[in-house]
């Protein structure tokens, strides 16, 4: 796989700094579709697509979890295992300031301020993800070990059951 020329975006740019491989993939994007949407005009399984989650814990300082488009995130679980009272999203105009990102195109790359990233476990035993590029209807193919390497996220298990 090699890097296509996608769109120039913060999450791009860091990307090709770190030298890290990525495919781009562009879909129709529709609010509110979530990875559901991405997942269907991809052509891909929609647990091989990474949400990228703005959340913040009970002193308001924000996080990022990277999920499986399928799942959802057991705040609970997420705030017993790292430590907090409580763990829950943030407003969307909240997680932009920290991002630069807009919902629907928020990425774990390239974010304006510097954030602690989880990830969920299992992300880590697929052979290839699809996570935002940083702008709505785009996302990046790449190795999910590579979001190791370059966010040294917190490994978790959060999925809500």
């Amino acid at each position: 796989m090699k890097t296509n020329t996608g769109p120039e975006t913060p999450a791009t740019k860091f990307l090709r700094k770190h030298q890290v491989v990525y495919s781009s993939h562009f879909y129709a994007y529709e609010a509110h579709g979530g990875t559901k949407v991405s997942a269907r005009e991809l052509d891909v399984d929609e647990h091989q697509v990474v949400k990228t989650l703005v959340m913040e814990d009970e002193s308001e300082r924000p996080l990022i979890v990277l999920m499986h488009g399928d799942c959802k995130v057991s705040t609970k679980e997420l705030a017993r295992q790292i430590g907090c009272k409580k763990v829950e999203p943030c407003k969307p105009e909240v997680a932009n300031r920290h991002t630069g990102f807009l919902l629907g195109g928020t990425s774990p790359f390239g974010t304006k301020k510097a954030m602690p990233v989880y990830i969920e476990k299992t992300i880590l035993d697929l052979q290839l993800i699809y996570i935002n590029g940083g702008r709505r209807g785009y996302l990046v193919g790449i190795d999910p070990q590579d979001l190791l390497r370059l966010l040294s996220p917190v490994v978790v298990q959060v999925v809500l059951k």
